[in-house]
């Protein structure tokens, strides 16, 4: 098995160029256009990207809709009726309470709450005739309380959320060093390394101040690093033991990642 000194550029750093989440770029996109920060036609290419993104169950329509022609529905919300959530099963914050859009949330673990609109992004996987195989994403709207959006405003602010996550990475990245990962896992060893120089993908649109922006950036590509840390398998180079180490280090991690997202894109905008 091939190894690298912790640090060093590896098959994860590639990690960066995957897209960041799909519901961070909605909230962000979003709130920025109803802040009249950025124009209504370019929204939906820059929630999409090279995706194809259709809307489910948009009020007012009876079949699947591109997203730029759903987008309208959110036209009389504030930006600050516009929040991402990001559960995980132990830990609902942001979630407006039981039903059919906090358990899709927390299956999917990213939703958007727009006013007394819930939007869950769903990837679906589509084979050609030829056999090609592509993906479309799959909006699908859920109707909630019109005071869903009160539900994330006791969150963590950019500030404190800052503070969580370079405590949460300092501490994992000593752990991970003690676990000795270069040896069984230099993928994540090299990408974490990498998110003292996060690149320009994981911008936010007009709006959001500077701390903002350094948060989103680092983890955006911190959250990308640990899903492909949570997918890839370990090998034979690392025991059950080892893994319940490994897992163990990076769970606080992980959910103070996901808390700087959210604090990210749902701090106040500025012109």
């Amino acid at each position: 098995m091939t190894t690298y000194p912790f640090g060093m550029s590896t098959p994860a750093t590639g990690a960066a160029t995957l897209a960041p989440r799909r519901s961070s770029r909605f909230v962000a996109w979003v709130r920025a256009w109803r802040a009249g920060l950025v124009p209504y036609d370019e929204v939906a290419d820059a929630i999409a990207g090279d995706e194809e993104h259709l809307v489910a169950d948009a009020p007012g329509t009876w079949t699947d809709v591109p997203l730029g022609a759903a987008l309208p529905t959110l036209a009389k919300l504030s930006p600050d009726e516009i929040r991402l959530v990001l559960p995980a099963p132990g830990d609902p914050r942001g979630l407006p309470g039981p039903g059919d859009f906090a358990g899709a949330a927390l299956v999917t673990g990213e939703a958007v709450v727009a006013g007394g609109l819930g939007l869950i992004p769903q990837v679906r996987l589509h084979t050609s005739g030829s056999g090609d195989c592509f993906e479309t994403v799959l909006w699908r709207v859920y109707p909630l309380p019109a005071n869903a959006a009160a539900a994330s405003l006791s969150l963590p602010g950019a500030a404190e959320a800052e503070a969580e996550l370079a405590a949460a990475l300092a501490e994992t990245t000593a752990v991970l060093t003690r676990l000795d990962v270069a040896q069984w896992r230099p993928e994540l060893a090299g990408a974490l390394a990498a998110l003292r120089r996060p690149d320009g993908t994981t911008d936010l649109p007009p709006g959001f101040d500077p701390r903002a922006r350094r948060l989103f950036a680092r983890a955006a590509v911190l959250d990308r690093v640990l899903a492909l840390a949570g997918h890839a398998a370990p090998g034979g180079a690392i025991n059950n033991y080892e893994a319940q180490q490994r897992d163990a280090a990076l769970r606080p991690l992980t959910a103070a990642c996901r808390q700087a997202l959210v604090a990210a894109c749902n701090a106040p905008l500025r012109p």
